[in-house]
């Protein structure tokens, strides 16, 4: 079964008649790549470098922002969910993983189906999806998830299920003794929707050896998503810079997925963020800056072609960082969360507290529009509020 198109159409054509800032017209190399985007050639990775390290930042975003608008306007879009992890028990130590513990560590947990639903209850009036990812259990397999999956969907029917990264599901695939392929099968038809995408890192496997070694492989991470994608199964895929990477293996990482989404066209958000260095035993991380992450977030406007949706994860950069984000090239800020270890774990101080009406402010103090968005960015609600009454607009693409 091959995914939809979820590609927006006729951007390049909109883009064509577009307004161009005069720090584009002036800087002959950006306007280079805008008139090839605009005819449908692709940002190469030595173009991408010179893009990543231009001394205008400000000409970068407004380009990057520019591609942006001609796809989505000055819409911001987010959701409300709730993220609920199921174990931080993992048979691996990756070095960069403040989350993980082992099974006998005295703040090890795992939630059963009944406390996973418990955490859900409070909330089941407001959102309309579930995030949840973990650890890799030493002993649950398939049936376990199968069975969390069928249950949520008969307590809650009207919440997605995004949950599973590829690492988990390579994992569960491997104690349950069935092929990955089959593993999906299952999952899917006991309630999973579709699948966040954690775990890519770097995906170039040098440095995946020095920070996550056990973990899959590049060739894995995109095979799994492939599979997910030929079943129906809709995901995101994500970057984790800032740990000992160069810039360009970060470019390479991008140039990656584009290959992978040409193939599968399952991918329908890329969420870059960086790393949070509490708590982990990566001394030698490089830590991204601020003018670093928005970089990676122009650039990957700029590169990411075929992957509709940049993702500005509040929860990891915080509110401040999120807003240059969604000018400079990022349409999402994610969602409500409600409840969040592995970047809290990590050391962001993000607040967990925020509902739609906070996340709006965010995006309208920075210029933009707030549209609600479901799961699989295929219905949406511009989102106001006229005399302290949210008002609900629908809106197509």
């Amino acid at each position: 079964m091959t995914l939809p198109s979820i590609e927006n159409t006729g951007w390049r054509d909109r883009l064509k008649h577009m307004e161009i800032p005069i720090s584009i017209k002036n800087d002959k190399f950006l306007l280079f790549c805008l008139n090839k985007i605009i005819s449908g050639e692709r940002i190469n990775l030595s173009e991408g470098l010179k893009l990543y390290n231009t001394q205008s930042l400000p000409a970068l975003c407004a380009l990057a922002n520019l591609i942006k608008k001609s796809r989505f306007s000055n819409n911001i879009f987010f959701n409300e969910n709730l993220h609920v992890n199921t174990t931080n028990k993992c048979v691996l130590a990756c070095r960069f993983c403040a989350f993980r513990k082992g099974p006998r560590h005295s703040d090890a947990y795992e939630l059963s189906i009944e406390e996973f639903i418990h955490r859900i209850k409070p909330y089941s009036n407001t959102i309309d999806e579930i995030h949840s990812v973990g650890g890799l259990h030493p002993q649950w397999t398939v049936d376990h998830y199968s069975e969390l999956y069928a249950k949520i969907k008969e307590v809650f029917p009207h919440i997605h299920v995004k949950s599973l990264t590829a690492v988990e599901i390579k994992h569960i695939s491997s104690r349950s003794g069935i092929s990955v392929l089959e593993t999906l099968k299952i999952l899917k038809n006991s309630g999973l929707n579709s699948i966040p995408g954690g775990g890519a890192e770097i995906l170039v496997d040098s440095v995946r050896d020095r920070i996550c070694r056990g973990k899959e492989n590049t060739s894995e991470y995109l095979e799994i998503h492939g599979l997910a994608h030929s079943l129906g199964i809709p995901s995101n895929c994500t970057m984790l810079f800032g740990t000992v990477e160069t810039v360009e293996e970060r470019l390479i990482h991008l140039d990656k997925l584009r290959i992978q989404q040409d193939k599968s066209s399952g991918f329908q958000c890329f969420v870059p963020y960086p790393f949070l260095p509490d708590k982990t035993r990566l001394p030698e991380a490089q830590l991204a800056t601020t003018c670093e992450i928005v970089r990676i977030i122009a650039v990957s406007r700029l590169m990411l072609d075929n992957i509709p949706h940049i993702k500005a994860y509040r929860m990891n950069i915080g509110d401040h960082v999120t807003s240059l984000c969604i000018n400079s090239g990022a349409d999402d800020i994610d969602g409500t969360v409600g409840h969040e270890e592995i970047m809290h774990e990590a050391g962001s101080k993000t607040r967990l507290d925020y509902d739609k009406k906070q996340l709006s402010k965010i995006i309208i103090s920075s210029g933009q529009k707030p549209v609600k968005r479901n799961s699989i960015y295929s219905k949406f609600e511009e989102y106001t509020e006229i005399n302290n009454k949210s008002i609900k607009i629908p809106i197509s693409y």
